[in-house]
């Protein structure tokens, strides 16, 4: 069933069907989303030589269905690389069908071959279904850490 998802890198060629999901998550999770100016930064950061971020698609029988968002941050008590998922995201006719499993299972082999100590994610607390499939891989709600957030315009203030 879900052995014909194939999962590709986005690149120039294929990053309007990713940024088509971004548009279709923020529609979900009743967000503005990415203007022009940020789906420009968005392909450079993208596709660049040293890209900020990576990004995979998950197409079956052509069409694009899902994708994914991760990037790497160091855990220096464990002396080893995390991988931090961004996004994981299926369009919902294709939810509850596997293929978020087989896109985390992708991520679960991308961890391991990097050599990482763990993988973390967040998740929105009213996203019940996300949630219950993230417990249902055995991963953990962490109770003792608390996100912090610090915005554009603070940064800039903060940098004067």
């Amino acid at each position: 069933m879900t052995d014909n998802l194939s999962i590709e890198r986005v690149d120039k060629n294929n990053f309007d069907d990713f940024f088509s999901l971004i548009v279709k998550l923020a529609e979900f999770e009743n967000l503005t989303p990415p203007d022009e100016k940020a789906k420009i930064r968005m392909k450079k950061h993208a596709t660049q030589d040293n890209p900020y971020y990576e990004a995979y698609i998950g197409k079956l029988d052509g069409k694009t269905i899902g994708y994914t968002v991760f990037f790497m941050t160091y855990s220096s008590f464990l002396g080893k690389p995390t991988l931090y998922l961004e996004d994981l995201f299926i369009v919902e006719e294709h939810r509850k069908k596997g293929y978020g499993k087989t896109i985390f299972n992708f991520l679960f082999k991308e961890a391991k071959k990097r050599e990482c100590g763990r993988m973390e994610w967040s998740a929105l607390d009213w996203n019940t279904p996300a949630i219950n499939f993230y417990e249902g891989l055995g991963a953990k709600k962490l109770k003792e850490w608390i996100y912090f957030r610090l915005t554009e315009d603070k940064i800039e203030k903060l940098a004067e």
